[in-house]
């Protein structure tokens, strides 16, 4: 495929509004060295994609400064970490046979080259992305899901909101029998927690809310507990001999309440901060029963392979929650950011 042709693609400028979001035409980049072209056929919606928009990141010493996911943003840039499509062209050293191939893109960039690498740079932020009819990605990070029982939309949700929720329960060390707690069950993130916590032999208590609960039992939670009341008195109700790990993307208010509720080696696992980053709690309750507070980032290699297995046997099975066109990027992320849906938002190039 020569870099003459082009494509639609979805770019930020700048940090903004919805209103950054440009529909242009631009060249289909040309795989490099290690790498495949992939031509889109699902591209899902993150919390990710609003704050880097946003540029709500913060920097170490001033947290309101603009930045994206790991610092300043190259513009313009094209959105969108979660791809699922087929592969329809390799660069020098990628594997010839990859072509035709359905599959699914980690979409992180790693500090090193092992199995527990860190993420530091995430695919639509510190590199282009998939709000584009094409997209490239180091052949490394390129699954072959081709006969996963998943659909495209299924595949597309997977990445970002299961890698975290992944990377959350193996950072915490859940294991069989544990009692877990969930915050923002109804979410991406949090369905996914339900989901693989529940697959893991957990208990699963979820937080959430109104209409949205009904959901996240059906998405596998033994309990839930309505956010509009006392959280603290609802989960001792629910678990009276304490939570075994929390798995946290609001923090917030919920982390000074919520401390108490471990019980002696508990683990509080945060990857969000949809309920303030600024957070007091009694160091008290931390050292005096040897718990741990863990911050999670998305996922290691590792992590992902382990989800890639699950999903070409669908032991999980991402909630869709509505579908759009490319052209309707801006709509789509408003309804993102409304939280009113359960499950993942999927983008059609």
């Amino acid at each position: 495929m020569s870099a003459s042709q082009f494509m639609r693609a979805v770019r930020i400028t700048g940090h903004g509004g919805p209103d950054v979001l440009r529909l242009t035409e631009v060249a289909v980049p040309a795989p490099r060295a290690g790498e495949v072209l992939v031509k889109v056929s699902a591209v899902a919606l993150n919390n990710t994609d609003l704050w880097t928009r946003e540029g709500a990141y913060g920097v170490p010493g001033d947290p309101d400064a603009r930045s994206g996911w790991r610092g300043p943003i190259g513009f313009p840039r094209i959105q969108g970490a979660d791809v699922a499509g087929r592969v329809v062209a390799v660069g020098t050293g990628a594997k010839a046979s990859l072509v035709g191939r359905r599959v699914v893109v980690d979409p992180a960039t790693y500090d090193t080259a092992g199995p527990d690498a860190n993420p530091v740079g995430l695919m639509g932020s510190e590199r282009d992305g998939g709000y584009a009819e094409f997209v490239t990605a180091p052949a490394e990070r390129v699954h072959d899901m081709t006969d996963s029982p998943l659909t495209d939309d299924q595949l597309a949700a997977l990445p970002t909101a299961y890698g975290t929720a992944l990377g959350m329960i193996e950072r915490g060390r859940l294991r069989k029998g544990e009692t877990a707690l969930v915050s923002g069950a109804s979410g991406g993130v949090g369905l996914a927690l339900v989901q693989i916590a529940r697959a893991r032999g957990a208990k699963v208590l979820a937080i959430s809310s109104g209409t949205k609960i009904e959901a996240v039992r059906e998405a596998g939670a033994h309990a839930v507990v309505d956010r509009a009341g006392d959280i603290a008195e609802q989960v001792r109700a629910a678990a009276p001999q304490g939570i075994d790990v929390a798995l946290d993307v609001v923090a917030g208010d919920l982390v000074s309440k919520g401390l108490s509720l471990l019980c002696e080696g508990g683990r509080w696992v945060i990857a969000g901060a949809l309920g303030g980053h600024e957070v007091a709690f009694d160091v008290r309750r931390l050292y005096l029963r040897n718990a741990q507070v863990i911050g999670s980032a998305m996922h290691t290699p590792a992590h992902f392979d382990l989800l890639m297995d699950l999903a070409r046997r669908a032991e999980v099975q991402p909630v869709i929650a509505a579908t759009f066109p490319l052209e309707r990027a801006a709509q789509a992320q408003e309804e993102l950011s409304r939280r009113a849906h359960v499950g993942k938002i999927v983008m059609h190039p």
